[in-house]
């Protein structure tokens, strides 16, 4: 790749499963970028109503190349929207699956945001106990955040990504030209997991967003495949460290339980995921403050930047402490019925937390502000 390219490569370092997280503007076109990463002549793209007359037929050209093409290429357009993120969605993709006669050899690509994205890669987890898929993610979250690490799955009502797998991909193919159809309200979501990513580990990326996140609302080309592929790299580095999310992976959740709380009790779709993560954020922090690590000069940063990005700060107002605490009993990283928090003992620096006293909690919750 020429060095002057805006294209950047970088590598999810999983030994005979790592993969190649491609990242720039024009990538959809270019089907030598995914062409070598499917397991055989089978394809099935996965897609939305939304993503589909945008991407699809772009996606379908660049893979297909010449009419000399073996490639046996087919669609399963899916509703769009959160609250379709279900077995009952999953089965749809197995059902086109099955009809069109696919083998372990097929290969899935999930074309969209993170809905689509984990659906996808349940979907080929499953299918004769696990077949190829690529991702390529359409909106900034998804860039950042679901496309890369292997997490696949469907919600429950009870609670967010409650049933899943963990399905590494073949490839992720992320064209930053997508992100110019994007609603503004999904970028503002996105930015929430970037900001994330130098709150857990990177005080020189916090930095740079807050000095650029003006720039990156505009759309500013260069700065947003810089803070894409930071973003990656960060989260590349923890997956590689930690992929079945036993120790520092959890890390990736800061705001989340609280996010998810959010979430799954306002209706999924509702509040966008990165809108819940900002809010949990926000709260995290705050909670951090009670406990004595943050000092306030260090919350503020956090909310002013969190404020720059456009995400909102309350909690819903529907939600009282109880609600909380019953939705966050469910969170996937609690162990032995201790609610594990991810807080930040100083910004750069989370760790995930068991030893919250209750009623500290509890009156965290009660006073926190509501919308």
């Amino acid at each position: 790749m020429n060095a002057d390219s805006p294209r950047k490569t970088l590598s999810v370092d999983l030994g005979e499963r790592s993969y190649p997280i491609h990242i720039g503007p024009g990538l959809l076109d270019d089907g030598s970028l995914l062409r070598p990463h499917l397991a055989g002549r089978q394809v099935m793209i996965v897609t939305n109503e939304t993503v589909a007359p945008l991407y699809l037929e772009s996606l379908k050209r660049g893979l297909i190349g010449g009419a000399e093409s073996d490639l046996d290429v087919r669609e399963l357009i899916l509703p769009d929207g959160e609250h379709t993120k279900t077995l009952a969605s999953v089965e749809r993709i197995w059902d086109a699956l099955l009809a069109a006669g696919f083998n372990r050899r097929c290969t899935l690509i999930a074309l969209g945001g993170g809905v689509i994205g984990d659906m996808t890669g349940y979907a080929a987890a499953c299918y004769q106990r696990g077949v190829a898929f690529i991702q390529v993610p359409t909106t900034l979250l998804s860039q950042v955040d679901s496309s890369v690490g292997g997490k696949t799955g469907v919600n429950h009502p009870r609670g967010k990504n409650m049933i899943g797998a963990f399905w590494q991909p073949r490839a992720v193919l992320i064209d930053t030209a997508t992100l110019k159809s994007l609603p503004a309200r999904e970028l503002t979501a996105g930015l929430a997991e970037v900001i994330k990513y130098g709150l857990i580990r990177d005080l020189d990326f916090l930095a740079w967003l807050e000095a650029n996140m003006a720039a990156l609302r505009e759309l500013d080309d260069a700065l947003l495949i810089d803070a894409i592929l930071r973003s990656c790299t960060i989260k590349a580095r923890v997956v590689v460290e930690d992929e079945t999310e036993q120790g520092v992976r959890a890390l990736l959740n800061l705001g989340h339980t609280f996010g998810h709380a959010i979430e799954a009790h306002q209706g999924y779709g509702n509040w966008l995921h990165g809108e819940a993560v900002g809010t949990g954020m926000a709260m995290a922090a705050s909670l951090s403050r009670r406990l004595g690590w943050l000092d306030d000069d260090e919350v503020t940063r956090v909310t002013t930047l969190l404020e720059a990005a456009g995400l909102p700060l309350a909690a819903p107002s529907e939600m009282d402490a109880e609600a909380f605490i019953e939705r966050m009993r469910l969170d996937k990283k609690n162990l032995d019925s201790r609610l594990r928090l991810v807080l930040l003992r100083t910004l750069g620096d989370a760790c995930v937390h068991d030893d919250t006293p209750p009623t500290l909690l509890d009156e965290f919750l009660r006073d926190y502000p509501r919308t």
